[in-house]
């Protein structure tokens, strides 16, 4: 199958409505999304994906208008959050409503909606009038990917269509928050920092295993402890002390290294994320950087641990699911 980028919306809109796969822009990565309601459809991106089917979907819709159809309604806390932070990189986990495939939601009650905010993807959910089922347009656990090139490299091969919509901003999947009457729970730190969910909720609290110990699915996609990970060995240390022995190393970090020798051994690539220290900067280039020295035929990769706070949490999160 060859893979047509593009920027027609009507022509991905009419291959969704056949039931056919779509990559498509997000804020936060490219998606991979199939028509919510149509489970054969579904199926698809489990198998191009390679994804586990415990672990559940994402659902993209266009307005809260449209939240009705799909769930029995939100907590108090909820509709504060979906009044701040839609559209935009937050993901709601709300009680569904029967119209939704177990498929999607991996078997649970529940359901994972967002409404993003890339103007591609925005447009794609008011042409087609469908909630789009959208994981990132990648290999089951491997780098997200926040360019249409990096979707060409993983999945050109198995899907009709990639709608271009340029860099992704954000460029970490979205934050995933479980939100109910009683309690308001990070089950995925992404796009939207915990102290700006804190600012809107009083109380967060940080997912535990214990919380969901009798679920057998995954509550919210970017719970298993590996993902998100480059094909070469990541390692995530505080201090280049911390270095591993290896002949060739790749180097994250978030500002510039004051040395690039250590111990004799000369790093063989290096990618700064951000050198002025700004953490949404640092984010939105994580991937692409790691994939860059993923590429760079290093034996290892050796990141630093980001700032434990707004953003530098996300980072973190996604380092030590690759390093695990």
């Amino acid at each position: 199958m060859k893979c047509n980028i593009s920027q027609d919306v009507t022509a991905a809109a009419e291959l969704l409505h056949n039931g056919e796969l779509v990559a498509f822009a997000t804020e936060t990565v490219y998606g991979l999304g199939a028509n919510a309601l149509n489970p054969e459809a579904v199926a698809r991106i489990f198998e191009v994906k390679q994804r586990p089917h415990f672990d559940p979907l994402i659902v993209h819709i266009a307005t809260p208008e449209q939240l009705s159809e799909f769930t029995t309604g939100l907590s108090a806390p909820a509709q504060r959050l979906a009044e701040r932070f839609w559209p935009g990189p937050l993901t709601l986990v709300l009680p569904k409503r029967n119209v939704i495939p177990d498929l999607v939601t991996s078997g649970l009650d529940s359901v994972a909606i967002r409404i993003p905010a890339h103007p591609i993807a925005w447009e794609l959910l008011q042409v087609t009038g469908l909630p789009i089922a959208a994981p990132s347009a990648n290999k089951f656990g491997c780098l997200s990917p926040t360019l249409a090139q990096h979707v060409v490299e993983q999945l050109g091969d198995e899907i009709p269509m990639i709608l271009e919509g340029g860099p992704c901003q954000v460029g970490v999947e979205s934050t995933v928050i479980q939100c109910t009457e009683e309690s308001t729970i990070l089950l995925r730190p992404g796009g939207i920092a915990l102290e700006e969910i804190e600012s809107c909720v009083e109380t967060v609290r940080l997912a535990r295993i214990e919380d969901f110990a009798e679920t057998k699915s995954q509550v919210s996609p970017g719970m298993l402890p590996r993902h998100y990970a480059p094909g070469t060995r990541l390692f995530l240390i505080e201090k280049l002390e911390q270095l591993p022995t290896a002949e060739s190393i790749g180097v994250l970090s978030l500002y510039p290294l004051e040395e690039t020798i250590l111990s004799g051994r000369e790093f063989a690539a290096q990618e700064i994320l951000s050198p002025s220290g700004n953490l949404k900067t640092a984010a939105a280039k994580l991937f692409s950087a790691l994939r860059n020295l993923d590429q760079a035929s290093v034996e290892c990769i050796v990141a630093l641990r980001m700032p434990e706070t707004g953003l530098g949490r996300t980072i973190n999160n996604r380092l030590e699911r690759a390093a695990y």
